[in-house]
């Protein structure tokens, strides 16, 4: 009689703890990036980024939320293409993220253009310390 209550009281508790885990897990997944791949920042979180890490002015965020958002609506589109191959697909990336990059930094200071071109590298790198995803 003992054993069973044991049994039945463990068999409760594991289905429990179960059901929380795969809720938990579950949620986990609707809130956050898909498993092994990381969602690009939004223009506006792009902008509110290089705006912390650049100290740019009033002036210089509304100049380079355009070339964000452009950016965005760009690299969507390439991504909807699925006619077009993969070498291209990676070097018609690599033309937009340059061409963006250069806009933006027209619209820089120099001292705001060192580090922009660092934070550049380092997304272009891998390393991201200031990357922008």
């Amino acid at each position: 009689m003992k054993k069973s209550l044991v049994c039945a009281l463990l068999a409760v508790t594991m289905a429990c703890c179960g059901t929380a885990l795969y809720a938990q897990q579950d949620n986990m997944g609707q809130g956050g990036p898909p498993q092994g791949r990381h969602m690009p920042m939004s223009p506006e979180q792009r902008l509110e980024h290089m705006t912390k890490m650049l100290n740019l002015t009033t002036d210089q965020q509304q100049k380079i939320k355009p070339i964000l958002e452009n950016d965005q609506s760009q690299m969507q589109a390439l991504h909807q293409n699925t006619s077009m191959a993969q070498a291209d697909r990676v070097a018609k990336e690599r033309e937009i993220r340059n061409n963006t990059d250069q806009q933006i930094n027209g619209v820089l200071t120099p001292v705001q253009q060192q580090k922009w071109q660092r934070m550049v590298r380092e997304r272009d790198s891998g390393t991201g310390h200031g990357g922008m995803g």
